[in-house]
């Protein structure tokens, strides 16, 4: 017992100088935004109830920056209007904070069971990483809803999915509504051949679009045939901050970028992640290959958007924790410590006003590479259970052990790897 009590002390000790390395840090290297995205949807919102104006009409004050998403966004978000606005910051971080602790408690617990670690002592450590991961506090800081939706693709890929539930495919549809790229996971839905979750995640997405374009027929008219196309609302395709193939592209002749060039490596990029989904053996590696891709061949995808790839740096630790101590394990390892280090690092901020040169062309697109890096090596794996049969993990698959198997009630959850690669 006594035992027991000091490596609570120890870790309690531990995860407060933790996070306070990470305030510290954040201190230094968080860029305030001041809710930027969160003061257009509110003034949209606002402007739209209150003001009597078109939703897709408003400009933020001295920007060019208006209301993006679809109408069925604008739904979900209406009770926004009739918040204060300190209140509606609250609710926003409160959103993000909750989505993105249970995210991570899917992912990290069975690792932590599985290698025997304190698990409330696991989420403390894994929430204080993600804190200080960029894409994560540009999320909070600029009162994006990227979490959420990475939260309701989850849901199916992760929770629906695997069980079986019929309703799954409803998360995937609903963030396809409220913001249109996470429509590729409906891709992945066909792609792997799970065609009633993907005909229930066009279901639900074309439902919901309907019911919004009835309630909202004069905005949604305009959003489908103006506010869509109109890319000038999006932002500067160069910027540093879109760390997408596009932003590449972009970079490379500002004045004039290359569209085929684009199509020929988001083509290219798509047959990679194709190929890759169709061989992954569980869910949780195919919502990490597809964040990733959908952040490589969206035009535009701010540093913000790359939360995405939280799910592939987690999955890294994760194959590496289940690997033998050796070779492979350091190399995950070390691949999941650079590209965690590079994305909290702003590194591709050095290169914001100049971006010319091999230094700038490698540099500010840092992310693009950590980006088509996990898409590409991010291991794979295959299920065979003791009895020799290949099955797919339930939940959210974790390697066992090579040569330890499975409890006999759980080797419809977790079971031997067939392959890893």
């Amino acid at each position: 017992m006594a035992q027991g009590a000091n490596r609570t002390a120890v870790q309690v000790v531990g995860v407060v100088v933790l996070a306070a390395a990470v305030t510290a840090f954040l201190s230094v290297a968080a860029v305030r935004h001041g809710f930027f995205d969160l003061k257009v949807y509110y003034g949209a919102l606002t402007w739209w109830v209150h003001d009597g104006g078109e939703i897709y009409d408003y400009l933020k004050p001295s920007t060019q920056y208006g209301f993006t998403y679809p109408p069925f966004a604008a739904l979900v978000m209406l009770p926004m209007a009739y918040l204060p606005w300190t209140a509606a910051i609250v609710v926003s971080v409160l959103a993000s904070v909750a989505t993105t602790t249970v995210l991570i408690w899917w992912f990290v617990d069975p690792i932590a069971r599985r290698a025997g670690w304190t698990r409330w002592f696991a989420l403390a450590v894994a929430l204080c990483l993600a804190a200080a991961f960029e894409p994560m506090r540009e999320t909070i800081n600029f009162g994006q809803v990227n979490t959420l939706l990475l939260f309701l693709v989850a849901v199916d890929l992760l929770r629906l999915l695997p069980a079986g539930n019929r309703w799954a495919g409803v998360g995937i549809g609903l963030a396809t509504a409220i913001k249109l790229t996470p429509g590729i996971f409906i891709v992945y839905l066909l792609v792997t051949g799970r065609w009633r979750a993907a005909l229930t995640a066009s279901g639900a997405a074309a439902a919901v679009t309907v019911l919004a374009g009835a309630l909202f027929p004069d905005a949604s008219r305009e959003f489908w045939t103006e506010a869509l196309w109109n890319t000038a609302r999006v932002g500067e395709l160069a910027f540093v901050s879109n760390q997408s193939l596009r932003g590449v592209v972009a970079r490379l002749d500002p004045r004039h970028p290359s569209t085929l060039l684009w199509l020929l490596l988001v083509l290219g990029t798509l047959a990679l992640w194709a190929w890759r989904s169709r061989a992954a053996g569980d869910e949780a590696t195919g919502l990490a290959l597809t964040g990733a891709v959908m952040c490589l061949v969206s035009p535009v995808a701010w540093v913000h958007h790359l939360v995405w790839l939280l799910p592939a740096l987690i999955l890294l630790v994760d194959n590496a924790m289940a690997a033998p101590a050796g070779r492979r394990r350091r190399v995950l390892l070390i691949a999941a410590t650079i590209g965690y280090a590079l994305l909290i690092s702003r590194t591709v901020w050095f290169w914001e006003k100049d971006f010319t040169g091999v230094d700038g062309f490698l540099g500010s697109n840092a992310y693009v590479w950590i980006s088509l890096a996990l898409l590409a090596f991010l291991p794979i794996r295959r299920w065979l259970t003791p009895g020799g049969s290949v099955v797919e993990a339930s939940g959210v698959p974790q390697l066992d052990e090579p040569d330890r198997p499975a409890p006999a009630g759980e080797r419809h959850l977790v079971g031997r790897p067939l392959t890893v690669r």
